[in-house]
Order: C-alpha cells, then structure tokens, then sequence
C-alpha cells in the first residue's frame, strides 16, 4: 500500500484570518508540504492541472521536478494530468523528461479535469471530452512504445516517423492512473489497458465510488489482465485530525464553511456520513480509512487532501505531523496483513523494470 497526500493548488482566502495567500506563497507551501511528507514517511506527492483561478498548478511538471531535486524517495505523481487540453506529445516528452531526473520515481494520473471553459482555451471541443482523452491517451501510449511513430486522428495533426525524446528511462514508460470522479468510460478504459484506476472519492458519496472501482475490476478482468481483485485501484480521501476529536471538528469548522468545495447547505456532520471526509482524532481516520477496503476492496493507492479550504502552512505541516506519527504505521501495517498474496501492491518504476526484464527473457528462451 502506497499512502500518500495530494494537492489541488487552490488560492483560497483563510476564513479566520482573512488572509489569502499570494500566488508565490501557495506555490512556495505546496515545495514545503512535499518535502514534510517525505520527512515523515509518506510514499506519495500528487499535483493537481488546472489553468483557471483560483488554481496554481498549472504545470505540475515543473514544480514536481524542482520536488524531485530536494527529495530522495517519495514518489512524485499528478492528480491530475489534464489529457484532454494537454497535447500527448507534449505529455510523452515532458513526463518522460522527469522521470529521468526523478530516477524513475514518479508517475501520473490522466483526467478530463472538472472547468469546461479550459477546453476552448486550448482549441478544443468539450463536447468532445470522452473521444479526445481516449484518442490522445492511445496516441501516448504509442509514442512512449514506440521510436518512430506515424499516426493520424480526429483531434490533432498527424504525424509522420515522429519520435518523442527523451525516450521514457530504461525502456519503461511511466505507470499511468486513470483518475474519475464519476464517468465509467474512464474506468472501462484504465480496465481495457491494464492501467490503474483512482477513484477521487471525494464530494460523492461512497455508494458511487463502489459502483465505479467494481465496474473497473470486472472489466480489468474481462480484458485478461488478472482476476478483478488483482485490479490497480487509488483512492482519495479528505481529512482533518487533532488529537482530540473535538478539537478537530472545532478547528475545521469555519473552513468547512466558507470554503467553496464545502457548504453549500450541508452541515459538516452531514458532509463526512456521505463522502469520505473525515474530522476527528487519528484514530477516527485510521478507522474511516480501513473501511474503505469493505466496498472496494484491496487496493494499491491511498491519498488524502490536507492542505485545501484556506489552512495556513503551519496547520498542513501539522496534519503531516499526524499522519506520519499516528495514522501512517497503522494504516501500512494493516492494509499490509489484510492483503492477500496474490494482489499485487503498487505499481512502481523498479517493478515494472522487472516485470519488463522478465517478459523479455521469457520471450528469448
């Protein structure tokens, strides 16, 4: 079990100081968060794309790769990357560049992304949002496989003997997340390719998340990937803890209600019986967390959003502080022992070299 945190780069005003960061200092705090998290033992940094405000994640593979030069393991990821308004070359040649600097350390999550008025930004369509990611992903996985690609489509010019570089490191492409919030057609196409699925499981609730990582497992399994609950599966989560339970609720109770991902009518109390949201005590969230594994099953990816809503730096270096002290050991020690031994644990860039070494090998005997 991979655990680990990720960010959308929101710019959001602090409902109790009043205070919105600036740009430079939101981009500056999510390098800080990265670096936390390593410290404390986390497994996982995903980045946000978003080319609107109040977002600053506009480039995740720049700020990702700067990351990579102050950090020695954790694993740098995207949540997500937009394929759809990001032309596949340009994602073949720079998710391939960091993966070189990363030392094979990364890997991404393609998404639609959520902000329709993006599309035309881009010269795109939205209405053409489900047939544009399926065609710039395939043309991807091409690019990544193949040294001289010649390829024509609906959406992009055609190319001709064209080879992106660098070419991915060692040979092996990075591993790809097909990350949802709520169309099938993303899971039946991380199922068709023997991709991971993350399910965002975040705002909806967890009836809705079950529907669609079960949907993933049966078609992974019907295209011959392995049995369904060999499946790749991520999950989000959101989380709020303080030592004591009612501090917590206490603490994030302004936020829940001036942020604007939050509210909207709904009580806090209401909010976390209905999605995955979790305010409380460690223990709380070490408990809501293990439950997930009741409607999805074992799964590979855990990721929780702590730094959203307007919380100051110093409260997101405290929630660290907690996952890493309090949540993190338990959580790896039980999803560990629960797993049984023919799910695979998460892809990483040293296990698909094997995987890749051992096909070769079986090929040539």
């Amino acid at each position: 079990m991979q655990i680990g945190i990720f960010s959308i780069g929101d710019v959001t005003a602090d409902p109790i100081s009043g205070m919105t960061p600036t740009e430079h200092e939101r981009i500056k705090a999510t390098v800080e968060i990265a670096k936390k998290a390593e410290e404390v033992g986390l497994d996982v940094i995903a980045l946000g794309q978003h080319h609107n405000p109040p977002f600053v994640a506009a480039s995740p593979t720049t700020t990702l790769a700067y990351i990579a030069a102050q950090t020695e393991r954790i694993i740098l990821s995207t949540a997500t990357t937009l394929i759809t308004t990001t032309d596949p070359v340009r994602i073949a040649e720079d998710y391939a560049q960091l993966q070189h600097l990363a030392d094979g350390r990364m890997d991404l999550m393609l998404g639609r992304g959520n902000t329709g008025q993006v599309y035309s930004w881009f010269g795109q369509d939205v209405r053409d949002g489900i047939e544009l990611a399926a065609e710039n992903y395939a043309l991807l996985r091409q690019l990544w496989r193949e040294r001289a690609v010649s390829w024509e489509g609906q959406y992009r010019t055609s190319l001709e003997g064209f080879t992106a570089t660098p070419r991915p490191l060692d040979g092996v492409p990075p591993f790809v997340w097909h990350g949802s919030v709520r169309s099938p057609e993303v899971a039946e196409r991380a199922a068709y390719y023997g991709d991971g699925y993350f399910a965002h499981h975040i705002f909806w609730p967890l009836a809705h998340t079950e529907r669609m990582v079960g949907l993933y497992r049966r078609r992974f399994e019907h295209h011959g990937h392995g049995s369904a609950d060999q499946a790749i599966v991520g999950l989000g989560g959101q989380v709020y803890m303080h030592r004591n339970s009612q501090e917590a609720v206490k603490e994030f109770r302004p936020y829940f209600d001036k942020a604007p991902p939050y509210g909207r009518g709904r009580s806090m109390e209401e909010f976390t019986r209905a999605t995955p949201l979790t305010v409380g005590s460690p223990q709380q969230v070490i408990e809501r967390t293990l439950g997930f594994r009741e409607y999805v099953g074992d799964y590979q990816r855990q990721l929780f959003l702590i730094d959203h809503a307007g919380l100051p730096l110093k409260n997101v270096l405290e929630q660290l502080d907690l996952l890493g002290e309090e949540v993190l050991p338990i959580l790896r020690k039980e999803f560990d022992s629960l797993r049984p031994a023919h799910v695979p644990g998460a892809p990483t860039h040293q296990s698909l070299l094997a995987a890749a070494s051992e096909e070769s090998t079986s090929a040539h005997a």
